[in-house]
Order: C-alpha cells, then structure tokens, then sequence
C-alpha cells in the first residue's frame, strides 16, 4: 500500500460529507456547527463541521469496515505493524487495554520504573504484581535513562516466572537506548514486549532520529501522535506485530477504556498526522536539523542562565533540554522563560526541557530577544536560598510493600508528613509534568521521599495530588 500513503480516505470522507449540505437529525447538538455559542462560534466553526458522528458511510471505530479501516491500514502499512489501531482518549486509553489484555491477577510483570502513571494504572486495575526495573543513573543527563541486556537477565533471574515486560522508549527528554538489544534478550525468556513509545511516532522518518521500537521487534507499541507529530490533542496509536499478543483482546479492552462516541476531528487527524509523516523527505529532515542546529547555537550562546546539554546518538534531536549554570532552578528559569512568552515543556529541579516541531517554526530573532530579556530580569531579581535535595537512590529491582489486592482491602487515612515515613503510601505521588511516580502506590515511604516532595513543592512544582503540602494518604 506504499504508493496509497498519499491518500487521507477518512478526512476526505468527512470533508465531502460536509459539501453535501446534510440536514442533521442526529447527534452531537452542534449540528456541524449550526448550533453553538457565539462566543466561540468563529473559533470552533471550521472544525465543527468535521464533528460528526458513525452515519452511514462515516464508518464505526469500535467495528470498522469502511473509512476508518481504510486510514488505520494506511497507518499499519506505513509503521510497518500487523495491526494499528486509532486512540482518541489518548495512549493512556491503549497502555491501559494493551496491559489488561497481557497482564491477569497476581502475574508477574517487569515494568521500567520511570513509566508514565497510565501504566501504574493498568496494573492496578490488572491486579498484576510489578516488580520495577530501575534504569542506569547516567551522570552525563542527570537523570535514570538507560535499559541494557544485563539488567534483563538479572530481572529474569530473580523473578522468572514474568509474564510480561512493559519499557518506555524514549524516556520524556528524547534520550533512547539500544532497545533491540534488551528485546532481544527478553524474547529468549518467550514473553512479549509493551513498549509506550509516546514520544517516538516521528522516528519512523529515520536518522538522525533514534530508531522506533516496533522496528527493533516490539510486540505492542503506543504512540503519542499529539506529542511530536501534528495531530489533535488525544489522538494516539496503537501497533501490534507478532503473535504474541492476543489482537482480539486487545480489540476488547480498547472498547472498554474508550469512548463510545469517539471524535471524529481527532481521528481525522491521525489520518493527516500518518500522511503528513509519510511524505516526509529527506529534504525536510535536512532543512528541520539546519533549523534546530542555529537554534540550538542561539540558546546556547544569549543566555548566561543555562547551557543546551549536548546531543548524542541516543538523542531525539527535536527535544533541547537547558540546564541551569548559576544558584536558580529549573522552575525558576522556565518561570522567567514564561514571563517572556516563552513556554517550555516542562521543569525540573535542574533541567527545563524544549521540544520542537517536525517543521522549522522557530523565529529565531524574535525568541534572541526574548532571550535577552530574561537574563536581564534573572540579574534584577533577588534569589533566595532554594533547598536542593539528593537524588533519591532507587534499587535496581524493587516490587510493591503491599500488593494491590490487599489495598484494595483496606482503608487509607491522611497524615500529616510528619508521620509518614514508614507507612505504605495509599496514592501514587507525582509532579506533573512528566507524571512519572515518586512514590508508587502500595510502596513505603521514606525520609528521602519526603525530603524530596519537600524540596519540589519549595521549587513549585506542580504535584496532581490534593493537600501534598500537609500529608499524604496512607495505610
């Protein structure tokens, strides 16, 4: 189906259902935008009239056969898959079906322990029981970043009768590691792989970009087409290859975790975002690294607050992450960042991390000068003595202090910090972004925990739990 990538079946549908004038006696309410609110009216009114709903012709996402299907081939055929499915609630929605379609009660699943909140999730309502694989501390990004060969062994040694392994590839800040390699050895075991790839759809276009985990022999892989591709927010796929995962449960659970009425304008997009991916020419990719190279140099050189960590191989160019040269936080620099309408993607205590689109959209003497302006600010403000805990040391291999069965059964209470540590936390507590767990639900608290959530909140980060100020729930 190469020579049909040029081709968009279920946004031309939906466009030519448009110029047919259709008189609507069914839902949504807007009627293509006939009925709506004058306020947003003007805003809302082009993609209103691609808001529609499983009419005959317009194709069924739970029971495709027409459109959709036509697109979500298109989509399988241009990653390469057995089957890719369309996510409108998100990949959270496909982490969540592919998990419970893999994971039964009790069984034993490996799981990186930097994995997004969706995947504690799926465990949780699995009843599986995890045991966390901790990467490699890299000294070089300051962060746990890298998988290898090795750590899968031991994992396997410890714990051999795993009935899955779920990875993230790549890790929120783009870096990557020689996934084949580490997939490789956890096929020797026969179970199969889930990898949430949310923030590798654009690696299918190929070098300088890290290579897609589906190609490296990944039986299951969720992407974020909203995060590095262009297409709506919520919109996701879901690649199955191999045998090794039941397609028809897959199927099932994505009925479950999905809407009935899914959207119609999120689909469509992921139409345009596979189409836009696979025309695609070397010519853009040249043009886009040109793009990011001066950008890169800019930053690096008009700002006295950070400097841009350098790029390896492992890398997605198209992520910039700034790391702070003087006494100011991450939080601090993207707060001034801010002040100058600069957004970043998101800060940590010593990082704040940029990521760019797959077309030159940067103007860069615009941002030189917003740049400019920020270090000025930086040098007028007072800075005040900001709490900087250590990194908290996680074991290579860690499960839950209490499984999720038995929390199930008992009765959290909140605690005032003070009293916390030692007790079994009750809520998984997160900053967000990334919303990556610092403390797993179901694991014991410590003093470093609590130092840490402590020294965060004094830096302002953001945390997506109630009253983390005073205490946390707990059993």
């Amino acid at each position: 189906m190469v020579d049909q990538q040029n081709k968009t079946p279920l946004y031309d549908k939906l466009i030519q259902h448009g110029k047919k004038q259709p008189i609507s006696f069914h839902v949504p309410g807007h009627k293509f935008g006939d009925v709506f609110s004058s306020r947003g009216e003007k805003a809302y009114s082009e993609i209103l009239k691609l808001d529609a709903t499983e009419i005959t012709g317009l194709d069924d996402l739970h029971g495709t056969h027409g459109v959709i299907k036509q697109a979500q081939l298109l989509a399988s055929d241009y990653f390469e898959s057995d089957q890719t499915h369309f996510l409108v609630n998100g990949t959270t929605s496909g982490n969540l079906a592919a998990i419970l379609a893999t994971c039964g009660p009790g069984e034993t699943v490996i799981v990186q322990r930097n994995c997004h909140k969706s995947i504690i999730h799926g465990l949780e309502l699995a009843g599986a029981k995890p045991v966390f694989l901790m990467p490699q501390f890299e000294e070089t990004t300051n962060r746990f970043s890298q998988i290898n060969p090795n750590m899968i062994k031991q994992a396997f040694k410890e714990y051999p009768q795993a009935r899955t392994v779920i990875l993230t590839y790549p890790d929120y800040f783009g870096r990557a590691y020689s996934i084949k390699e580490v997939i490789e050895v956890i096929h020797a075991f026969h179970v199969p792989v889930i990898v949430d790839e949310a923030h590798g759809v654009h690696f299918k276009v190929g070098a300088p970009f890290p290579s897609p985990s589906l190609d490296e022999g990944a039986d299951l892989v969720t992407q974020s087409a909203h995060k590095m591709a262009p297409a709506m927010t919520m919109a996701s796929f879901l690649h199955i290859k191999g045998e090794r995962i039941s397609k028809s449960k897959v199927a099932y659970y994505l009925q479950v975790f999905q809407s009935s009425s899914p959207s119609y304008p999120i689909m469509a997009s992921l139409d345009l975002a596979r189409y836009f991916l696979s025309m695609y020419e070397d010519t853009h990719k040249n043009e886009l690294i040109s793009h990011v190279k001066e950008l890169r140099g800019l930053l690096d050189e008009s700002s006295e607050l950070f400097r841009v960590m350098p790029l390896t191989l492992m890398d997605d160019p198209l992520k910039i992450t700034l790391s702070p040269t003087g006494p100011h936080t991450g939080f601090e620099i993207a707060e001034l960042l801010e002040s100058q309408k600069v957004y970043p993607e998101l800060a940590t205590s010593d990082q704040v991390l940029l990521t760019v689109g797959l077309v030159p959209s940067i103007k860069l003497n615009s941002l030189k000068e917003r740049l400019s302006q920020v270090n000025w600010e930086l040098k007028n403000k007072q800075h005040h003595g900001t709490i900087r805990s250590e990194q908290i040391s996680f074991p290579m291999l860690q499960t839950l202090d209490m499984n999720y069965q038995e929390m199930q059964q008992g009765t959290p209470v909140f605690v005032f910090w003070e009293v916390a540590v030692d007790r079994i936390c009750a809520e998984a507590v997160m900053p967000y972004p990334p919303g990556i767990p610092l403390i797993m639900k179901g694991e014991r608290v410590t003093e470093s925990h609590k130092e840490t959530v402590r020294s965060l909140q004094q830096q302002k980060a953001h945390f997506q739990n109630t009253a983390i100020d005073q205490g946390i729930w707990v059993f």
